[in-house]
């Protein structure tokens, strides 16, 4: 527990200020950490501990890579049972079955540091065929619920926050795939230049 509280307070540019032992057994650790490392943070850091800690300090610098690729829906519709299920070994989801998605929502983190786009909107194709092992029930994983901070913690420089009176969403700035592939070459272009 120790060694991941160190690891993830470093990865938001977080200083080990102090380290005191407590009665019994338990260490204190005092942290300098900028505040917009601590944005989304606290699920992570009540889990890891199982306690509760927020520190404040200015701006110093870009944070570290703290989330992997984003999974990103390319259809327009809603989540289906089936497409969550097929897709569930390649990350976390942020959506669940029923909910209304749209090409360009970032529906999910990609187990990978790389983006994903996917259809999440597909039915399972309904054939006369009926094989004994096809009936089975499904399960899924229960879906990553995300508030405004967590969202505001997530958010990449290509992306934006959608907040409405029913929901908070995030979306890749340009919706359009064609269009987002090739500002993407363009940016890494420019920054070989």
């Amino acid at each position: 527990m120790l060694v991941q509280i160190i690891e993830a307070m470093s990865v938001r540019r977080g200083e080990l200020m102090e380290m005191v032992p407590c009665q019994g057994g338990k260490q204190r650790l005092t942290f300098l950490v900028p505040s917009r490392g601590m944005l989304g943070f606290k699920p992570i850091f009540v889990n890891i501990t199982r306690g509760e800690g927020l520190m404040y300090e200015a701006f110093k610098g870009p944070l570290g890579n703290i989330r992997k690729g984003a999974i990103v829906c390319n259809a327009e519709g809603e989540v289906t049972r089936y497409a969550l299920f097929e897709l569930a070994p390649r990350g976390t989801f942020f959506v669940q079955p029923g909910e209304a998605v749209y090409g360009g929502m970032i529906v999910g983190e990609h187990s990978r540091d790389d983006e994903m786009e996917c259809n999440i909107t597909r039915a399972k194709a309904l054939s006369n065929v009926r094989m004994a092992h096809a009936e089975k029930k499904v399960t899924l994983p229960p879906p990553r619920l995300l508030t405004l901070e967590d969202c505001i913690g997530y958010v990449a420089g290509d992306e934006l926050i959608e907040v409405t009176p029913d929901a908070v969403r995030l979306r890749k700035q340009e919706l359009d795939p064609v269009k987002r592939i090739a500002a993407a070459r363009a940016a890494a272009k420019q920054r070989r230049e």
